[in-house]
């Protein structure tokens, strides 16, 4: 069975941290090694990127791997928990409380209907 990666999941994350770091396109692909026109297509999704660039990527923008391939892995956990973290760090008493009604009911519908799973 060939694995299908998610080429957008990809670029949104490099995006986000690429902004998470204030860098514009045209610096991340100097410190990278790789094109302008690359990046952008890259962060796009329009492009198969190579592990090697990925590695690069990372390693210019000073994230993991996996920070940026984990919408492509099963067992991502940790770094899905640390995105909830970062979701809700700014919520107020109120949003936060709702966050957690929601989860909630949202966490008791899946475990209901988990026979519905393929």
């Amino acid at each position: 069975m060939e694995l299908e990666l998610d080429y957008k999941a990809i670029g949104k994350r490099v995006k986000i941290a690429r902004i998470k770091a204030d860098m514009k396109q045209e610096h991340l692909s100097e410190k990278s090694g790789l094109s302008p026109t690359h990046i952008s297509n890259v962060e796009t999704g329009s492009t198969k990127v190579s592990l090697s660039a990925i590695i690069s990527i990372a390693n210019a923008l000073g994230v993991t791997t996996d920070d940026l391939l984990c919408d492509n892995v099963i067992h991502a956990r940790p770094q899905f928990e640390q995105d909830i973290a970062e979701l809700i760090e700014d919520c107020d008493d109120y949003e936060i409380r709702m966050v957690k009604d929601m989860t909630e009911a949202l966490i008791a519908t899946l475990r209901r209907d988990a026979h519905l799973r393929q």
